[in-house]
């Protein structure tokens, strides 16, 4: 098979006392993501769109919340990894298109350096690398400003031999 897809889905609470972290962006707002690692949405939907392409299971197999040395992981150290996994299975990267859903804060001014953070990490040019950001118009969990959540699509191709 010449061309692998994969979907990621992550989500965390919002709470007090933690850093706001999407794409590898510390984002100012009064509240952060809670989790195990930085618990980097965005990121952490990326890593599992490409794990899920190689079938490869998800970050939750590989990066456990019951091992210590994940606490507070920078999430793009894990994202770069998973990319050696990729490369490791005979893949590169196609793209990758990723939404963050989040009623507040406003991401638009902080996307182009979440591009260029995940571009980066698995050492692609950014025109490779889609992220967006929409608002849940008030409505569930998101919408209700309780957590923020994102989906990836990534798109992986055969390295010819």
């Amino acid at each position: 098979m010449n061309i692998r897809i994969g979907h990621g889905y992550d989500v965390h609470r919002l709470c007090e006392n933690r850093k706001l972290i999407l794409g590898g962006v510390d984002i100012p707002y009064e509240k952060g993501l809670l989790g195990h690692s930085d618990a980097d949405v965005l990121v952490h939907a990326v890593m599992d769109s490409l794990l899920g392409a190689l079938a490869l299971g998800d970050i939750g197999k590989h990066f456990p919340d019951t091992d210590p040395q994940y606490s507070g992981a920078d999430s793009i150290v894990l994202l770069k990894h998973v990319y050696e996994l990729v490369k490791k299975n005979g893949y590169v990267l196609g793209n990758i298109d990723a939404t963050i859903l989040a009623q507040r804060p406003k991401l638009l001014l902080f996307i182009d350096q979440m591009r260029q953070n995940v571009a980066d990490a698995v050492g692609c040019d950014i025109s490779q690398i889609s992220i967006k950001a929409t608002t849940e118009e008030k409505l569930g969990f998101t919408g209700e400003g309780l957590g923020i959540s994102a989906h990836c699509v990534a798109l992986l191709q055969k390295v010819n031999d």
